[in-house]
């Protein structure tokens, strides 16, 4: 308008102009309130009231045209990030450029101001480009954050399961089997001292009293967490055969005990594995009301192999881990999968087997 009224001041066209300009402004504000679909349509309303606005201050429409195309545009990267669209959109602008210099007859400064309009276009372009670019890398960056926090959670629920698992095997294997042990000495205790047989049930209370000890020993380190970091190295040999003595002390039931290694296993397998034989013999003193027991344990193929046969009264292999307070075998197939293996247990009055494969890489590591 200034540049219009710097060479002939027109009343009319200026109140008509001021009157676009407003509508263009507001649709300008309001462009957000648009969708995709809807662009085309916006698109042609502000095309056509640049032009008008044009063509309404003819000796001041290069401000007009250069000052309000360019945004228009930029307006189209808002609305979708797409190459051909800009392209085509600056085609259009340009059109609207040419048709309003033509219309006000002004073809010299059609030559003069057509570079800088070009100029300016490719200015807005590659700005718009920029800054869209940046929109849409921050958020995939914020998409990416709020996956990882739901990641987060996720490995928090599971590691508090996990935990919780461990803990209950932890409690189950030390604290549960110790009392059950001690309780396994005290009714043979009771039961030799009904016979009369005084000396035999006093060498049985002694052994409940080392029994004990050690159930107390194991909790203490297993609430401290201790074991698998500053437990010292073990014997895996001699453990095997400790467990086996005591299970023969505590029970009578012979107990055979074979084992065939080659290599030295990790302590992780070496722990697990323990406590699966003690499980297993635990259940087998518990429930089976066997005679006889043979364990035995092999590494050969590269694979550690630990097998428990009773010959007692079996079970029904469907109802594992489903009777409240009976979790010794689901104890041994967590421990199982925990070390990458892989448990079968067949069962039938007369023979019960325990099988349990685990895969040994170099060291014996699972």
């Amino acid at each position: 308008m200034i540049l219009q009224f710097l060479k002939e001041p027109v009343i009319l066209s200026s109140i008509v102009f001021t009157g676009l300009f407003v509508i263009h402004v507001l649709l300008h504000w309001n462009s957000y309130r648009m969708t995709q679909k809807q662009f085309w349509f916006y698109f042609a309303i502000q095309g056509t009231l640049i032009y008008l606005c044009a063509i309404l201050m003819r000796d001041g429409y290069q401000a007009v045209l250069i000052g309000l195309l360019p945004v228009l545009i930029a307006q189209s990267l808002g609305f979708s990030f797409r190459i051909k669209r800009v392209v085509f959109v600056s085609l259009l602008s340009m059109v609207i450029f040419f048709d309003s210099a033509l219309t006000v007859d002004d073809r010299h400064g059609l030559a003069v101001f057509l570079p800088l309009f070009f100029l300016m276009l490719i200015i807005i372009v590659a700005y718009g480009l920029l800054f869209f670019r940046q929109v849409q890398e921050r958020l995939r960056i914020q998409s990416f954050l709020h996956e990882l926090q739901e990641a987060h959670q996720r490995v928090e629920e599971l590691t508090l399961s996990n935990e919780r698992q461990r803990m209950a095997r932890d409690l189950h294997d030390t604290l549960a089997q110790g009392v059950a042990g001690l309780i396994m000495q005290l009714e043979a205790a009771d039961a030799h001292m009904t016979k009369g047989n005084g000396e035999r049930a006093q060498s049985i209370i002694k052994q409940s009293m080392q029994q004990a000890r050690r159930t107390l020993a194991e909790a203490r380190r297993a609430i401290d967490d201790l074991r698998l970091k500053a437990a010292p190295e073990m014997d895996f040999k001699e453990s095997l055969e400790d467990e086996v003595r005591h299970f023969k002390q505590a029970t009578g039931i012979p107990a055979v005990l074979n084992v065939k290694l080659s290599r030295t296993l990790s302590r992780l397998i070496m722990e697990h594995s323990l406590q699966i034989v003690k499980e297993g013999l635990t259940n087998t003193a518990r429930h089976a009301k066997a005679s006889m027991v043979w364990v035995t344990l092999s590494d050969a193929n590269h694979t550690l192999t630990i097998e428990m046969i009773d010959n007692g009264v079996g079970f029904h292999t469907a109802e594992i881990g489903k009777e409240a307070g009976h979790y010794g075998l689901l104890g041994i197939q967590e421990r199982t999968r925990l070390m990458g293996g892989a448990g079968e247990v067949t069962s039938y009055p007369g023979r019960t087997t325990i099988t349990i494969t685990i895969p040994l890489g170099e060291g014996g590591q699972p």
